[in-house]
């Protein structure tokens, strides 16, 4: 069966994001490349890139999820219009874990929709981490 993930493209700050991401959902870094080893012959397809710049990173969220991403440099792009494409969306285990989630995304984000009891059944909201990145955190307990 195949799996989708997510990739993210960050202009500049991706390592710091993925920090983020790290501390939030308690994981390890299965890789980090720079693009410092990217070989020369490839460089000039990057021009913006510095060494330090993350040119992939992959983060397991779980068996199934990877969460990976990269810095692409655009120096024409004055803000961060990631919100405006997509939205990453988590269903969690817990309500708990889902609140714990929530807070930690939101902190020095914003909130779209506050977490709580929706209409559908699902205890779901919305949320702007400080990165520009929509978050989707979602619990539903299955009926008996």
């Amino acid at each position: 069966m195949a799996t989708v993930n997510t990739y993210l493209y960050f202009n500049g700050n991706c390592e710091k994001a993925f920090n983020f991401y790290k501390s939030v959902f308690n994981k390890k870094f299965k890789f980090i490349g720079r693009y410092k080893d990217v070989p020369e012959v490839v460089r000039p397809s990057f021009p913006h890139c510095e060494d330090q710049h993350i040119m992939h990173i992959g983060l397991p969220i779980s068996k199934e999820t990877m969460l990976m991403g990269a810095d692409l440099i655009d120096l024409s792009e004055k803000e961060n219009n990631t919100a405006k494409h997509f939205s990453l969306f988590v269903h969690t285990n817990s309500r708990e874990e889902a609140d714990r989630l929530f807070s930690s995304l939101a902190q020095e984000g914003g909130i779209k929709l506050p977490i709580s009891e929706q209409f559908w059944g699902s205890y779901y909201g919305i949320c702007l981490d400080k990165f520009g990145v929509n978050w989707k955190i979602s619990f539903s307990q299955a009926p008996d």
